[in-house]
């Protein structure tokens, strides 16, 4: 039974959402090539519940959505919430926000179209964008050598707190004073 489980934990741990009791017969009738009892399943279940009860675990076995799935336990919330908030808010360079913006405003871009706009190389800049999931590939232009178009996403959209392209501030949103000599006198 613990090799039964052994396989259990390996598809419970590798599975991206709940993983049904199902959905680990199939995979483990596929893999032996030989029907797998829904008991013994169950029992594999239960047997790593009780494994990961203890309390040399930061994480246990959780039946939620219909399936099984790792989640940290409670008592962990306070470091996880810190790494979080670390990890989402970690600042964007100068030129990461130049990009980005060019890439907001002009959807879809090119990365010569950036570059034009910019004046240098941008390739760095849109490398950790697309790392940081804030921009997309969106398809690629009808000009010559069909370069890649960049857009932005859902992500981006929720990283600054709007809804919509159109929450975008337009320019008339940044009025520049105009030039003046000496202090302004009060009437």
């Amino acid at each position: 039974m613990d090799y039964l489980a052994n396989h259990i934990e390996a598809l419970v741990f590798c599975s991206p959402k709940p993983i049904t009791e199902d959905e680990i017969q199939a995979c483990l009738k596929e893999m032996f090539e030989a029907d797998v009892l829904m008991e013994d399943i169950s029992g594999g279940i239960a047997k790593l519940s009780e494994k990961y009860e203890d309390e040399q675990f930061s994480f246990g076995l959780v039946q939620s959505g219909g399936g099984y799935q790792f989640l940290t336990k409670p008592a962990y919330q306070a470091s996880i919430s810190i790494l979080l908030k670390q990890q989402s808010k970690r600042r964007l360079s100068n030129s990461a926000m130049e990009t980005l913006a060019i890439i907001a405003y002009k959807q879809p871009v090119t990365k010569t179209e950036i570059e034009q706009i910019r004046g240098v190389n941008c390739d760095y800049a849109v490398n950790k964008l697309l790392e940081k999931e804030l921009i997309e590939i969106k398809g690629k232009a009808d000009t010559i050598g069909r370069p890649m178009l960049y857009g932005t996403n859902n992500k981006f959209m929720d990283y600054f707190g709007i809804n919509s392209l159109r929450d975008l501030p337009t320019p008339k949103d940044f009025v520049q004073e105009e030039n003046t000599i000496g202090k302004e006198e009060e009437a």
